[in-house]
């Protein structure tokens, strides 16, 4: 059975978009494990990667006569040094013929995830460093997002710990060691040496 011709030219027409890993690229660390790990997932299904970086111009003081020519060519400045760092971040981690597509958007990192993951297989991002903002930021992606979103932890990612993550992991520790001696009378505490020779 032949099927119409409308429908076979319907069929033909249609091109399969590629599997794609879209992944988030910290300014401060370069998230090398993050690119990695996308590299891996895209070449595993024969797909792409797109690395993307969030920014904002930042603004230049104020003149007297307030020239907005100044303050363009200034953001047009910062907007080329921040292309050229993702792209030297993402070529430090993936090499200098990495093929993966460098994405510098102008806006705030989640709602730059956000938008870039919509037509993403799997996104890709950093534990991110605020730990009492992290895990919020984390929870709103994965529900908004139509795609897995995989997080890499701060142990793996590169990413500098703050101070707030650094006195979090020590508060941490601290209660670990006193629910472990807790109840035991003199647990933790220096005992004398035994001694093994034979008394006199």
């Amino acid at each position: 059975m032949t099927e119409p011709a409308e429908e076979q030219e319907t069929q033909t027409d249609v091109v399969r978009r590629p599997y794609t890993v879209v992944v988030g690229v910290s300014g401060t660390s370069g998230s090398p494990t993050a690119l990695a790990w996308a590299r891996a997932q895209a070449d595993h299904n024969d797909g792409r990667v797109v690395a993307v970086r969030a920014w904002r111009p930042s603004i230049p003081q104020a003149t007297p006569a307030g020239t907005p020519a100044t303050r363009i060519t200034h953001e047009a400045d910062v907007e080329r040094e921040a292309e050229e760092a993702l792209a030297a971040d993402v070529a430090r981690t993936l090499g200098p013929d990495h093929g993966v597509e460098l994405r510098l958007v102008k806006g705030g990192r989640y709602r730059v995830l956000a938008k870039s993951a919509r037509d993403a297989d799997v996104l890709v991002i950093d534990a991110p460093r605020q730990l009492l903002t992290g895990p919020m930021f984390a929870h709103r992606l994965v529900y908004t997002v139509p795609c897995p979103v995989v997080v890499m932890p701060p142990q793996i990612s590169g990413e500098p710990q703050t101070w707030l993550t650094r006195l979090a992991s020590a508060v941490g520790r601290s209660v670990v060691a006193a629910a472990g001696t807790a109840g035991r009378p003199g647990a933790g505490m220096r005992r004398p040496p035994v001694s093994t020779s034979p008394q006199e």
